[in-house]
């Protein structure tokens, strides 16, 4: 054989990738995957339970990137046996990071209310040591890779190669959380089969070094351990879900569910039915009528004869029973963003009794969509409404504030008939008291005319409403038949507020400030 020939067969022997190569670029990438696993599951786990998703993710993914980097720089310091200082980090991370939902949903309901303090510090100590972890695995596994394939790779190729699969993990699970991994497994098992995956990262470095290692029956011995908690947790995660949200809600769960966009909890109890989101009442089946009749009716009498009606939020189909108790509602347009609240207020027996089986009506159409981005693409002549009424949460982050402002207010305007109203829970004027004017001032810097009012509501107090519209409102005398809190009388005392409630001069909540979200919390967050 020629020597260019001998060249090119050296050539090709050195460019077949090996077992124990592919096996290493491999763990890369469920590194990456599970590193960001518990990331966003710490993450979602705290916007669940603490509110203001925004806060919560930006704070997480801080100070979990920042631990990464302490965990990169400690590496600097392990000299000596790296397969085996590897394998513990890969028994480490995935038994802290594959329990961590679990011990932080265990942790919040044993601690006592109103002990957030504690239960953040938890979190963050939590989120610090397994992102240390986390940061601790590629330079180890570059340097194995390094001393195992010095001949194959200079620097710049090794960083490439394991940079390219780190990053592939990362796209492979950002994009299965929320599509794939809590819609069917939940948070608690999500995490639990990905330690399991770092736990299998450790046997097969085991296995493939195994040559080098000291002490391979006490790091087998440590593999079986931890991946037998694992598997022991696994299999209790049903009961351990159950009992966790039992505790927290205090009433039997009838259904439980993790949507792309929040924790969707009903309960049942000797008074009723209740709704949760992210952990936060949205209703009880025992006063839920008065919420509701309050916000639908005030704007919806006053119109006259409304025929198109429009709903932003509300897809518990609550507010379109209240709605089709008027017979000149012809169509019922319900924009609500996550399609499993629909479905489920459209299937579930109990809970489509309790709307009157609203959402199945013909005169209703459902839509699953941001309402900000819906209403901006609705340019037919025909998309005009006659009442619109907008029941969304209270502003308590930035994703939500945005549909309390001026830009949101200024669309929905283009959208309302000339005489028509929009109808808007607006907070509880007596515990946020200037959240609820502020409301109130951003409605007016459009251009429309308010009429704020309150009612109680005993599972939330004191809370507010206001109807805003290019006419003035005027009381209507008569309202439809059955309604259990709501009359031309009662809604006369609705509308005064007393010196505790009173107006205060506020700026309009505008995208560029969100001056409403901050004042919100602030409100919220004091003690009362």
């Amino acid at each position: 054989m020629s020597a260019p020939a001998d060249a090119r067969a050296a050539a090709g022997a050195d460019a077949r990738i090996s077992p124990a190569e592919v096996t290493l670029l491999a763990s890369v990438f469920l590194i990456a995957a599970c590193g960001l696993i518990y990331e966003l599951a710490a993450g979602a786990l705290a916007s669940y339970l603490l509110g203001d998703s925004v806060l919560q993710f930006s704070t997480v993914i801080g100070a979990y990137l920042f631990a990464m980097g302490i965990g990169s720089w400690l590496s600097r310091f392990v000299e000596r046996q790296l397969v085996a200082q590897f394998l513990g980090v890969e028994l480490l991370v995935g038994l802290v990071g594959g329990l961590l939902p679990a011990g932080l949903f265990v942790a919040h309901n044993l601690l006592p209310s109103g002990a957030d303090t504690a239960f953040r510090t938890l979190l963050y100590a939590l989120v610090l040591l397994v992102g240390a972890l986390v940061g601790l695995e590629i330079p180890l596994v570059m340097r194995i890779l390094k001393r195992q394939f010095s001949q194959r790779y200079a620097l710049k190729d090794l960083v490439s190669q394991v940079l390219t699969f780190d990053y592939l993990g990362a796209l492979a699970v950002a994009l299965a959380f929320p599509l794939l991994l809590v819609p069917h497994l939940g948070l608690i098992r999500t995490g639990l089969v990905f330690g399991l995956m770092n736990a299998g990262v450790a046997v097969w470095a085991l296995w493939l070094f195994r040559g080098e290692l000291r002490r391979v029956r006490l790091l087998a011995l440590a593999c079986a351990g931890v991946i037998g908690l694992l598997l022991l947790a696994l299999a209790g995660s049903e009961r351990l879900t159950a009992w966790a949200e039992d505790r927290f809600y205090g009433d039997r769960i009838l259904h439980a569910a993790s949507s792309d966009y929040q924790r969707i909890v009903v309960t049942g109890g000797r008074a009723g039915i209740r709704l949760f989101l992210n952990g936060n009442l949205q209703f009880h089946e025992r006063d839920e009528y008065r919420y509701h009749e309050a916000l639908v009716h005030p704007a919806m009498a006053a119109h006259g004869a409304p025929r198109r009606v429009l709903v932003l939020g509300g897809g518990d189909g609550l507010a379109v029973r209240e709605i089709l108790k008027y017979p000149s509602v012809e169509q019922v347009t319900l924009v609500e963003l996550d399609a499993q609240m629909t479905r489920l207020f459209s299937a579930e027996s109990r809970l489509v009794a309790l709307n009157a089986g609203a959402l199945r009506s013909p005169k209703v159409t459902v839509v699953n969509a941001d309402a900000f981005t819906w209403l901006e693409t609705q340019r037919d002549v025909a998309a005009v409404w006659d009442v619109v009424i907008i029941d969304f949460p209270d502003p308590s982050n930035f994703a939500l504030g945005k549909l309390y402002s001026t830009s949101f207010y200024a669309i929905v305007d283009q959208h309302l008939a000339a005489g028509g109203f929009l109808a808007v829970q607006t907070t509880s004027p007596l515990v946020a008291r200037r959240s609820f004017w502020t409301v109130a001032a951003t409605l007016e810097a459009v251009g429309l005319t308010t009429m704020p009012y309150h009612a109680l509501v005993p599972s939330f107090g004191e809370w507010g409403f206001i109807v805003a519209g290019r006419r003035p409102w005027r009381a209507p005398t008569a309202l439809p038949a059955g309604l259990r809190f709501l009359t031309p009388e009662v809604m006369a005392t609705l509308r005064h507020f007393p010196p505790d409630m009173a107006r205060t001069e506020e700026a309009p909540n505008r995208l560029s400030d969100q001056r409403l979200v901050r004042l919100f919390e602030q409100e919220w967050g004091a003690p009362h």
